[in-house]
């Protein structure tokens, strides 16, 4: 047998094993009842697949379990959506993979039309709450990030000691954060959708988190540049997770979104940081 053909055949072995193991798991985990049903099926399919290359290969090979922990981790730190989207990217993948040794084990062909199934098994199932209020994240999230760099970088050169930075920081972030979720409910609340409430906790929560992100490096340094440096970088952090989970949960372009609200908040920062240096001489302020 070719040596390439052996080695994808082991690959595509231990790919279907793990990946059996991990959606059984994910449906143990899954409260929809429909759901997990979904899974389970899918995952016996997995299994059946793995069972056919064991009888190509001869080889009994083990399921890889750092990839197993990494994918049940992800599922409860990012929500199931985001694996299961990343897993349907690589059944993609599969199926390709799968065409491709159709001329030589025709067999196979079967295989590959349910790995296609299975994508769209997948994204028919998809019903997680934090998506549904992914608008208000992003309103939360993106208000705060613009808002609290550009406030930041113009009280680095405004005021002159950490702490009053990380105080006057404090004081807009948390009633930016009231006046958002508040402005969020009774936006909502008026167009009648009965989940007002809870759009606008997300739409808090996400703004104070992201407000005592950015502050953090004022509150433990005592350069108020450096720890301006540290908070645009941790803004650019943010920005880059918060928009890859979005591209992958939800199949945005990741680039344009990351480039596009990077050069925002920067932009905002950058104009700010100005414009407290300029208040600051014009008005005499020596702080």
């Amino acid at each position: 047998m070719d040596k390439r053909l052996y080695k994808t055949m082991i690959n595509l072995q231990r790919v279907e094993l793990t990946e059996h193991y991990i959606y059984m798991r994910l449906a143990e985990r899954s409260r929809d009842q429909n759901n997990a049903d979904v899974l389970r099926r899918i995952g016996q399919q997995e299994k059946v697949h793995a069972a056919y290359w064991q009888k190509k290969t001869g080889v009994e090979v083990k399921p890889n379990s750092w990839i197993i922990n990494k994918r049940i981790f992800l599922a409860t730190i990012l929500g199931p959506t985001f694996v299961l989207k990343q897993m349907e990217k690589r059944e993609g993948t599969g199926s390709k993979n799968y065409d491709r040794l159709c001329s030589i084990y025709p067999e196979t062909a079967q295989f590959a039309e349910e790995e296609r199934i299975h994508e769209q098994q997948i994204l028919n199932m998809i019903h997680e709450e934090k998506l549904q209020y992914v608008g208000s994240i992003v309103l939360g999230l993106n208000d705060a990030l613009v808002e609290l760099t550009g406030a930041l970088a113009g009280f680095t050169l405004a005021l002159g000691e950490t702490n009053l930075i990380s105080l006057a920081g404090l004081v807009t972030g948390i009633s930016a954060a009231l006046s958002m979720a508040a402005s969020d409910y009774l936006s909502t609340k008026a167009d009648g959708d009965p989940t007002a409430a809870k759009s606008a906790i997300y739409t808090g929560v996400a703004y104070l988190i992201t407000v005592i992100l950015l502050i953090l490096p004022f509150l433990l340094l005592p350069s108020k540049f450096l720890a301006l440096g540290i908070t645009l970088a941790t803004a650019v952090i943010i920005i880059f997770c918060f928009n890859y989970y979005i591209s992958v949960a939800k199949d945005l372009n990741f680039k344009s979104r990351f480039l596009e609200m990077a050069l925002i908040s920067l932009g905002v920062a950058a104009f700010s940081f100005f414009v407290g240096y300029i208040l600051k001489f014009v008005l005499g302020v020596d702080a």
